[in-house]
């Protein structure tokens, strides 16, 4: 049994090697834990393509110092919007006035590079691939918590269950709880290079459909596409040509997308959503965060700055010489609440994006173009909500900068 102990600091096991076990990973090491991350596949190969970052998740970055390091990454977009199907332009945005709302702007960059960025920031050995794990304890005040792996028992004063969707930490902390429900539609993404047009950054919204097509900052193009459709299929002729039975015919540039698409990977995932809500976000030693915790519909953009979120809010709490019990607590009480507030606006937002009634497309639709031109910073204020918020007490990216400054003038 590997036994908690040694070099006087409290233990920390992660499970599960994605945006925001790595991002909690990192936080507890800032916070004087020793960590380690123990991830099931034999390497990270982030599932998905692109994220956005909004600016929440881009402040709660700055608490480890990788704030400004993703905000390098930004790709001027220029003005972009909303369109039907037939590519009539339904509001218009301006990426400055939203950066300016909400205090930077939206970065949007693929999964690897953000994976890559956050292992790479992490001490050497913290890293454990091809290490599969149970909980075989979650522990209490007067025991610790036990991680079981094919190379042995980990005792751990804290246990964070990062572990996605499916998340077995979950099931083991909360077995009566039904986790995540089918939300009525399915996800397809791609990354290709640019088609050599230019265009605006959009989102299409066609009956039960939508697509949205986004530059990265390397040149390439990050598409998304959703339609109301059955769980578990699969194109007997592949999904890229499930793409274009569903949205070949839509408007430029997305039939060149498409043809961009050929020969490269094609992702599909139906969407699952917590509809009902865990009862808290921790239990003994364990706590859960991201996917595992409060899964949402895509349709925000928030699942994966969310993550990012509950990763810094629960190092926060979770002083590794103070009382664990007290500051999970708190994490529950901090993040419960918001994170299956954004659950449920996610899906709200996903019900009315994604209508199918042609009469109910057609009032939504004109709502739309009539609040662009009379109110266009109303869809702006129905997102400062999720957008402005502040990660607990000072950055610890602050904290080392004022550190760094004395040694600096003493250096001759």
């Amino acid at each position: 049994m590997d036994v908690y102990g040694g070099n006087g600091t409290s233990r920390a096991v992660v499970v599960g090697g994605g945006i925001g076990g790595l991002t909690a990973a990192l936080a507890l090491v800032r916070r004087g834990w020793r960590v380690t991350v123990l991830e099931r596949a034999a390497e990270l190969k982030p599932v998905g393509a692109g994220i956005g970052l909004a600016p929440n998740a881009q402040r709660a970055l700055d608490v480890v110092g990788l704030g400004d390091a993703v905000r390098a990454l930004a790709a001027w977009q220029g003005e972009g919007g909303l369109r039907t199907p037939s590519g009539r332009w339904l509001s218009r945005t301006d990426p400055q006035a939203a950066a300016e709302a909400f205090g930077g702007p939206m970065v949007l960059l693929h999964r690897a590079i953000l994976i890559d960025t956050l292992a790479a920031a992490l001490p050497e050995g913290a890293l454990r691939t091809g290490e599969l794990a149970e909980l075989a304890d979650r522990g209490a005040v007067d025991r610790p918590a036990v991680v079981r792996t094919a190379t042995g028992d980990i005792e751990a004063d804290l246990v964070v269950g990062a572990d996605g969707i499916n998340s077995a930490l979950r099931k083991a902390l909360f077995p009566a709880h039904p986790g995540p429900a089918y939300a009525g539609f399915t996800t397809w993404r791609v990354v290709v290079p640019d088609p050599g047009r230019p265009f605006a950054p959009h989102e299409t919204w066609g009956p039960g459909r939508i697509w949205g097509t986004q530059p990265l900052k390397d040149g390439r193009l990050y598409a998304y596409a959703a339609a109301r459709i059955p769980r578990g299929g699969r194109a007997p002729d592949g999904e890229l040509a499930e793409l274009r039975r569903l949205f070949g015919a839509w408007h430029d540039p997305i039939p060149a997308v498409l043809d961009a698409a050929e020969g490269g990977p094609v992702l599909r995932n139906d969407v699952h959503w917590m509809a009902e809500a865990l009862p808290a976000h921790h239990r003994g030693r364990v706590a859960l965060i991201g996917d595992a915790a409060h899964a949402m519909a895509p349709t925000l953009g928030q699942g994966g700055n969310q993550a990012i979120e509950d990763a810094i809010v629960l190092a926060h709490h979770a002083d590794p010489h103070g009382d664990l019990a007290t500051g999970l607590a708190h994490y529950t009480a901090e993040r419960l609440p918001r994170t299956m507030g954004i659950v449920r606006k996610a899906e709200r937002t996903a019900r009315i994006n994604m209508l199918r009634n042609p009469v109910g497309i057609a009032v939504r639709n004109t709502l739309i173009s009539a609040v662009s031109v009379l109110c266009p910073a109303f869809p702006l204020r129905s997102f400062a909500d999720i957008a402005t918020w502040q990660p607990p007490g000072r950055t610890y990216a602050d904290q080392a900068r004022k550190q760094d400054t004395p040694r600096q003038k003493e250096t001759p």
